[in-house]
């Protein structure tokens, strides 16, 4: 259901390990703009016991689609 969730933020899934039966820990790339709210997400679909961290990787250019759903937007 969380990589369900990132798909629909348009991420792009790039690692899943096992932690020593605990859980999975997911890497993955997503732009920021997906991520606001996130954190209230995740903790209601693992609840409660999920958790993430953020860091800047890289700037990427806008897909057409996403400019123009934006676009409509306004």
């Amino acid at each position: 259901e969380v990589i369900g969730d990132l798909s629909a933020r348009q991420a792009s899934i790039t690692g899943i390990d096992n932690r020593n039966g605990s859980g999975q820990s997911i890497q993955a790339e997503v732009p920021l703009a997906e991520m606001f709210g996130y954190a209230t997400t995740l903790r209601s679909r693992t609840q409660g016991r999920g958790s993430f961290v953020m860091e800047f990787d890289h700037y990427a250019p806008v897909s057409p689609d996403v400019v123009k759903a934006r676009e409509q937007v306004r």
